[in-house]
């Protein structure tokens, strides 16, 4: 097998061969600072661990090349790898939580646990010396503690026990190295040590009491990492007021039979003052105690906690993390140069030190900062430096490969995607970088901040063209340039779209504000430049949570004053979320739009018409954010792709839209939530950035596998039939075509006795009719909708209107247009929680005045005669004959047909099961 045969080294050597997925995970920029890193190999191949979001990063640092360990679904939480440096266990949190342990030779998931902790996750684990056993400690509010031998095939721990909420919540754990029955844990201000002898058996050795203030007589601060000194009769814990807390274990200790009546007696014996600074790291190396502070310091200790050396350096950070190499070095030079980066303390204990700093290791500190300390030349040499804060701002360059991100915490950061090498950087200390974006030409590189500013900077040296702007009131969150770099616009957090416009002042070019506008009253979702069709003048369009679509007439705005020439409503009840401009694949021009119910809209450029409502990917999350993939030079010139990210995916789309599901594929990139994403100008990558994950990836674009996907998913109707409840053979599908024809009947006549002329066609007034008849209940607009896609499909190639529509073309309208998820009784609930009030049993109702009121005076209006028809038709009462002229908002007359049927009052249920007769789900 791979593992079997696996080697050190050989991970990088590995063919990887053709990929079969659209799109694939090909580098990794960032890490969560906040876990360990760990060194893998030292010298010629140096090589590290590290974690970001959910992935695994193996990075060969010299040979500039990564690993992906890829499984979890979550952003992992904690690892542990062991003491030879082969295995690797990750655990991440959120549903569907797992355990992964990795052969990091091979790189294979030897093990994966499932449901391990099912109701939080797990938030600390470890791993034995002899690399047989796991503990891991959940993340919920009441903790739980299983131990694991990953090497059985079982789902179950071998032992388990749950901790008091009184112990804090344990977030750090360790076995004892010379017993891998034993281990222990700490919380911020709790210590448990643990015994485990069998199946079901766990002692959690400090039930008994709780510590406090009292228990050491003096003040320790909370808690940060514990070790077992290697003399097996200790234990020492870190704590944030730089002293180690001893504990005295009884010895010797002995494996029992069964557990003890009482468990082990442990003793915190001293408090030592080491330091005043925060020790944030501990460790136990051969015979030396190793600690990290907050202030940058690496400090050895002997087994008396007398002091050996210090390595320290002014520009490292509190440290998160230390891991030594398993090569031994020559030991460090006693009489070293008091000018170098470190400290030395002359101490008895030569042997001491010959034998433990003889190993380099690596430093992570927690502002996202990689060093690589050797021995042999105290040298502190940084490898990595990375944002510390969300990444929410990317850009590719439109000419060359370079992607650049920006950080909340003022990293803006410039690639060559190509050669994974780091261009320049440079950091704003008055805000985050919330948003970014280059010109057409690739000159300019504009940034929007988290306090409102603006600044337009040197696309090569990242320094200021001009004095930065501070137009908006709020954080920026959209900035776009015109195709020409005549203009720049920004959207920001208080609704408002701002205008910046590029003039000529003594000869040389330069930029100022034109214009600013509160242009809606709900988020603002996108800003789009375009080019009018009948001049080579930048248009302006603005799409916001409000439903409104507004264009502005640039040409005609002066300073201070922007000009409006439409505002658009294109939604009824969904929310649109993104816009993009849809490429010419036929004589009439649109743009597309997404919406939080799944749907993608085609609206023609010029009239705001909708033309055709789609199916659009379902992922778990609506669409975020959509653009049209650049096309490469190899590429078929009239296929075109879409890209688009949901909250943790990014994915392709194959054009023209028309709810197939297999035209698009999409795969999990942030999975605490992608913030946006950037295609580089050939079409070949797609970089995504992760928000508060502090991390950006980059995916290779694979076309002909995503071709590949839709050709095997089959043509014509076929992927629609898959989507029908049964397929084609099914009940649904028979029930659709009997109702197709029973219109034809019912327009020629019911009684009538002549021949019946069946068509594959119905006319388009029956559309409402069959769509009602098997289950989708349209509103008006989107009757209207459907109709007029059906009408006007052809009209911009012939010039005629279409008056029919056979059953393949019926299939695809309803799929398009039905709710993507089904009925949803949350979405009842939440209308009466809007709608209704709370009665004395505490529900939720609607008085029925006022429900028959609301039907007939607000939203798209019911006639008395309308209402009455149909709620007679629900409850299964006989229409009335006759009557006088109903008054449009008089709900008496309804009422009084209805009033032994309809309570009083009415509940989210008694509407749906009651009125309506549809099934609650339970």
């Amino acid at each position: 097998s791979l593992v079997w045969a696996a080697m050190p080294g050989m991970l990088f050597r590995k063919n990887r061969g053709t990929s079969l997925h659209p799109l694939n995970l090909s580098w990794v920029f960032g890490y969560n600072s906040s876990l360990a890193v760990h060194s893998l190999m030292d010298g010629e191949d140096r090589v590290l661990l590290y974690i970001s979001s959910h992935i695994v990063v193996i990075h060969d640092i010299l040979g500039n090349k990564q690993y992906h360990l890829q499984g979890h679904m979550n952003v992992i939480s904690c690892l542990c790898v062991s003491e030879d440096k082969r295995w690797v266990a990750t655990a991440d949190q959120g549903p569907d939580a797992l355990i992964i342990v990795w052969d990091s030779y091979s790189g294979v998931p030897v093990r994966t646990i499932f449901e391990s902790h099912p109701e939080d996750g797990v938030c600390a684990i470890a791993i034995s010396q002899d690399a047989k056993y796991l503990v891991t400690i959940s993340a919920g509010t009441v903790q739980k503690v299983h131990v694991w031998r990953w090497t059985w095939p079982t789902e179950k721990p071998m032992c388990s026990t749950e901790l008091k909420p009184e112990f804090g919540h344990q977030d750090y754990v360790i076995f004892n190295p010379q017993d891998p029955h034993e281990f222990v844990s700490n919380s911020k201000t709790q210590v448990i040590f643990y015994l485990w002898v069998r199946k079901s058996q766990l002692w959690d050795e400090n039930t008994a009491w709780l510590l406090s203030p009292q228990t050491f007589k003096c003040l320790v601060g909370q808690f940060s990492q514990s070790v077992f000194h290697f003399n097996n009769t200790q234990a020492l814990t870190g704590t944030s007021a730089g002293k180690l807390v001893v504990w005295d274990m009884d010895n010797p200790r002995t494996l029992p039979e069964e557990l003890p009546a009482k468990p082990h007696g442990i003793t915190a014996t001293k408090v030592v003052s080491m330091q005043k600074e925060s020790l944030t790291v501990l460790q136990v190396l051969k015979s030396c105690v190793v600690t990290g502070d907050v202030k940058g310091q690496v400090k050895f200790y002997d087994g008396q906690l007398r002091l050996l050396i210090i390595y320290s350096h002014d520009k490292v950070g509190p440290i998160r993390s230390i891991s030594f190499s398993t090569i031994l070095r020559d030991p460090p030079d006693a009489s070293l140069d008091s000018s170098q980066p470190f400290l030395t303390s002359r101490s008895d204990s030569s042997n001491s030190v010959s034998l433990t700093l003889n190993r380099n290791f690596i430093l992570s500190t927690s502002d996202a900062t990689m060093f690589h300390v050797a021995t042999d030349s105290m040298n502190f040499e940084r490898i990595m430096k990375e944002a510390k804060k969300a990444v929410n701002a990317i850009t590719c360059h439109p000419q060359e490969p370079f992607v650049a991100a920006g950080s909340h915490c003022g990293l803006l950061k410039v690639w060559d995607y190509k050669e994974t090498q780091y261009l320049v950087s440079r950091i704003f200390t008055e805000a985050g970088i919330q948003c970014l974006s280059y010109d057409p030409e690739g000159y300019l590189l504009a940034a929007g901040f988290t306090d409102g500013s603006v600044y337009i900077l040197d696309a090569i040296s990242l320094k200021s063209i001009c004095d930065k702007f501070q137009f908006s009131q709020g954080p920026v969150t959209h900035i776009s340039f015109s195709h020409d770099s005549k203009y720049l616009a920004t959207a920001d957090e208080n609704h408002s779209v701002t205008v910046y416009k590029r003039v000529l002042q003594n000869g040389s070019r330069c930029w100022e504000h034109l214009a600013g506008l509160d242009s809606h009253y709900k988020p603002i979702r996108s800003i789009l430049f375009g080019i009018h069709s009948d001049s080579n003048e930048p248009r302006l369009l603005s799409l916001g949570e409000d439903r409104q679509l507004v264009e502005y007439d640039l040409k005609s705005s002066i300073k201070d004053h922007l000009v409006v020439t439409h505002r658009d409503r294109l939604e009824q009840a969904a929310v649109p979320l993104c816009l993009a401009w849809y490429p010419q694949l036929s004589t009439e021009s649109f743009f597309l739009t997404a919406n939080n119910c799944y749907k993608m809209k085609l609206y023609n450029t010029m009239t705001k018409m909708c033309r055709r409502t789609l199916l659009g990917p379902t992922y778990g999350s609506p669409l975020k954010k959509i653009q049209i993939l650049p096309r490469t030079s190899s590429a078929d010139p009239q296929q075109y792709y879409l890209v688009f990210i949901t909250n943790d995916k990014v994915g392709l789309q194959m054009l023209p839209v028309d709810g197939n599901p297999h035209k698009s594929s999409a795969f999990i990139c942030h999975p605490d939530g992608a913030s946006d994403f950037a295609t580089s100008h050939d079409g070949r990558y797609i970089f995504t950035a992760g928000g508060t994950e502090c991390t950006f990836m980059k995916w290779k674009v694979n076309l002909p596998a995503l071709d590949a996907a839709a050709f095997l998913g089959g043509e014509d109707l076929i992927p629609f039939y898959s989507l029908l409840n049964g397929g084609r053979e099914g009940e649904f599908f028979r029930e659709l075509e009997d109702y197709f024809y029973y219109v034809q009947l019912c327009r020629q006549g019911i009684d009538a006795m002549e021949n019946r002329q069946v068509s594959t066609h119905i006319s388009l007034e029956e559309i409402p009719s069959v769509m009602r008849a098997i289950g989708f209940y349209p509103s008006e607009e989107e009757i209207e909708e459907m109709t007029n896609e059906v009408k006007f499909s052809k009209y911009a190639d012939t010039g005629e209107q279409v008056t029919k529509i056979d059953l393949g073309d019926f299939i695809k309208l309803y799929i398009n247009h039905r709710p993507a998820l089904g009925l949803s009784m949350k979405a009842i609930q939440r209308a009466f929680q809007v709608l209704g009030y709370d009665n004395e049993k505490g529900d939720k109702v609607i008085d029925t005045g006022d429900f028959l009121s609301l039907l007939q005076c607000r939203g798209e209006q019911m006639t008395e005669d309308e209402l009455a028809e149909c709620l007679i038709t629900l409850l299964g009462r006989r229409p009335r004959e006759g009557g006088s002229e109903p008054d449009t908002c008089n709900p008496t007359g309804a009422a009084a047909l209805t009033e032994e049927e309809i309570p009083a009052e009415i509940t989210a249920e008694v509407f749906v099961g009651d009125i309506l007769g549809l099934p609650i789900a339970k």
